[in-house]
């Protein structure tokens, strides 16, 4: 975590606990930045934090509830955050003070709820009985207003916002959309169709069938039911929201056989939660990521259909009873609900990207023990990182982002590079490329920084006309052993780091152009500004709005050619600046930057003082991209204020020099002309020394 975000933080909290005056927020960020260590949870550390805040909440059953809801939409930092909860628990003077502030809190709301008045609906005083009539209208409203907040979006909106989404970042390339009707014609999908009968055959109530008869057209149902079809005597249930898909069976239906059955309709309702989501997120605006997962998920599907034509082989011969239908099933039923499971976290979570594979990769790690399970999943997320990996290997090897769907952990903003010579907080290099941190997976979570600045480097490079590509490129495969991408992820930010550095050392001359700013703002050439001194000191002693830059400008070139100042390569690039405002002002006006006080300072009016040259003079310099990226304006402001304070102590110098020559003088003087030049020289040692001792005072 760095500083800045430490800092904010911090005053949040303070903020949110409306905590006022003490020792201020600085001292406990220096505690924090002390006492940070990094910190692993792992399962059996996160399980006992759980344990221990349920035992001690008043209400376990929905923290847990809560828990599971927000572990299923792989919320980061979840574990983490229950550990801090564990620990202030033990704490019992820092739960007194936060329920006094919750106490503290919850007054207020509820003072500033019942000052509005927003109500859409009326409810009768206390002191008056309801009647029945108005219970029954204030239960349908708050009905109404619970149904609509808690309505989920139709799969055709949720396309369409992401579809808006995409297309409005690739605007020149709008991503590919199916054609309406295979929407429109839900024979086309592979699960249940709820309110149609396609079965034109009478149906025999199955109550007066003998138990063999009834066994062999259960299992007839139960084949067309594992393939998302309804039987006669067993039918699936409408959904409700995102719930598992239900079955009713025939109430006449013997109870030995119904046992069974039951047993064997689970496997019916992974296939349809799983054939759901792969039609769903086959679409092209769930991301190349789900794409890849739910045709991984076809792939196994396709084999369990095989299985299933042929049993309805078997079943054809007469060779296929109840018992045999569960013996066949059992290793396909593992694992379809594997497969259910990881579909339900996905829709829950509403992941993308990124956090696609950070969910399918702690199902891998927490599935350990279980071999099977562990290589289904290792399997899909395999198949379902290619993708990802793709476009990670064209940022890291060539300083590219190929990303119409916003999966990546890096994302690309449109800024002007041209704007670096104006901007004071670096946000051509902070903002151009930023990282997600819910696209980052979990397993790249460590990299993602190097990664970031990886495809940086190499992107600069690429600016500047060079066509870049890392010799040491290999293909990178998920795997559970994450030194494998560390490796990979080292030798390409070596790489970037070299390029960037020897193009811009040897190339652009980097260390020759901060040599040059050292010459001229630092004040290294002494020829040189006495040169220029001498031929501005009239012209700088005027008010700033009474000089002209352009013969400023002229003097500054002959002043160069006069100097050893002329065998400097970068001197064009020196160029001449009028600051509007004094060397103070400035300072003020850079701090205020993205601050409270910013506005203020900006609007202010300026000082009824004029200024002069010398205190309104400065040096400005030209630098091209891409050295505009380290001597950017930010860099050059501080040379600048530096260089005004300087060049106004080298004025304030040459005048003390002239003063010691024209005191010389005072010994060609008379006796007693000299006397009056001795008392009014101490006088003027007197204030100059009070002036001086003045200044370092302050």
């Amino acid at each position: 975590m760095s500083e800045f975000r430490i800092h904010h933080d911090v005053n949040e909290l303070l903020s949110l606990l409306r905590v006022h005056g003490g020792e201020g927020a600085e001292v406990y960020i220096e505690l924090l930045q002390k006492n940070r260590t990094p910190y692993v949870t792992t399962n059996v550390s996160a399980h006992s934090a759980k344990v221990k805040i349920a035992e001690f909440s008043r209400t376990p059953e929905d923290f847990l509830k809560k828990y599971d809801e927000l572990k299923s939409k792989n919320t980061r930092h979840l574990d983490s955050l229950v550990y801090l909860l564990s620990k202030l628990t033990e704490d019992k003077e820092t739960l007194h003070y936060l329920q006094q502030n919750a106490k503290e809190r919850a007054e207020l709301a509820a003072n500033a709820g019942t000052s509005s008045s927003s109500t859409n609906f009326s409810i009768p005083c206390s002191t008056s009985k309801m009647s029945l009539q108005e219970l029954e209208e204030l239960r349908k409203q708050l009905g109404s207003v619970t149904a609509s907040s808690s309505a989920q979006q139709p799969l055709e909106l949720t396309r369409k916002i992401l579809r808006d989404k995409q297309n409005k970042k690739n605007s020149g390339q709008p991503i590919p959309v199916f054609p309406s009707w295979v929407y429109e014609r839900p024979a086309l999908i592979g699960d249940f169709l709820i309110g149609t009968s396609l079965s034109t055959d009478t149906t025999v109530p199955i109550g007066t069938l003998p138990l063999a008869s009834q066994e062999s057209m259960i299992v007839e149902d139960l084949l067309y039911v594992l393939i998302g079809v309804d039987g006669r005597y067993i039918t699936a249930q409408a959904l409700v929201g995102r719930q598992n898909r239900a079955f009713s069976l025939d109430p006449n239906l013997d109870l030995s056989i119904k046992e069974l059955v039951t047993r064997i309709l689970p496997v019916a309702a992974s296939y349809s939660a799983v054939t759901r989501f792969i039609e769903e997120k086959s679409s092209f605006e769930y991301g190349q990521v789900n794409h890849a997962l739910a045709a991984a998920m076809r792939t196994l599907i396709k084999e369990y259909m095989i299985l299933i034509t042929q049993l309805e082989h078997l079943q054809r011969q007469g060779l296929l009873s109840l018992q045999k239908l569960w013996f066949y099933i059992q290793p396909t039923m593992r694992t379809l609900e594997i497969l259910a499971s990881l579909a339900t976290s996905v829709d829950k979570g509403e992941c993308m990207g990124g956090s696609t594979l950070s969910l399918l990769h702690d199902k891998t790690f927490n599935y350990t023990g279980d071999s099977q399970a562990q290589e289904l999943c290792l399997y899909l997320t395999k198949a379902a990182s290619v993708p990802y990996f793709e476009i990670l290997e064209k940022w890291i090897y060539r300083g590219i982002i190929n990303d119409p769907y916003s999966e990546f952990m890096v994302e690309e903003h449109e800024l002007q590079k041209e704007k670096i010579q104006e901007d004071y907080n670096d946000k051509y290099w902070d903002q151009r490329y930023t990282v997600v941190q819910q696209q980052i997976p979990s397993f790249l979570q460590k990299m993602a920084d190097k990664i970031l600045s990886t495809g940086k480097y190499l992107n600069v490079v690429r600016e500047c006309g060079r066509d870049v590509t890392c010799p040491v490129a290999k293909e990178v495969i998920y795997t559970l052993k994450e030194r494998a991408y560390v490796e990979q992820i080292e030798k390409a930010y070596n790489y970037a780091s070299k390029v960037l550095l020897d193009f811009l050392m040897e190339e652009k001359e980097l260390v020759a152009h901060l040599r040059s700013i050292k010459h001229y703002f630092l004040m290294d050439q002494g020829d040189f500004f006495v040169h220029f001194m001498d031929l501005t000191e009239e012209e700088l002693k005027k008010p700033v709005d009474d000089i002209i830059t352009t013969r400023l400008e002229a003097l500054l070139e002959l002043a160069l050619r006069m100097s050893t100042a002329n065998t400097d390569p970068f001197k064009d690039d020196l160029k001449i600046d009028l600051m509007p405002h004094d060397l103070i002002t400035q300072l003020l006006r850079v701090l205020a930057i993205e601050t409270k006080q910013e506005k203020a300072i900006i609007s202010a009016e300026p000082t009824e003082l004029t200024l002069s040259g010398l205190e309104a003079f400065s040096f400005d310099y030209i630098v091209k991209w891409p050295l505009s990226l380290i001597i950017n304006r930010k860099a050059l402001t501080r040379y600048q204020m530096l260089f005004r304070h300087m060049f106004y102590c080298k004025h304030v110098e040459r005048q003390l020099c002239n003063v010691w020559i024209s005191n010389k003088t005072a010994k060609q003087f008379s006796l007693h002309s000299a006397k009056w030049y001795s008392f009014l020289f101490g006088f003027f040692q007197f204030c100059v020394s009070f002036l001086l001792i003045r200044y370092l005072m302050t």
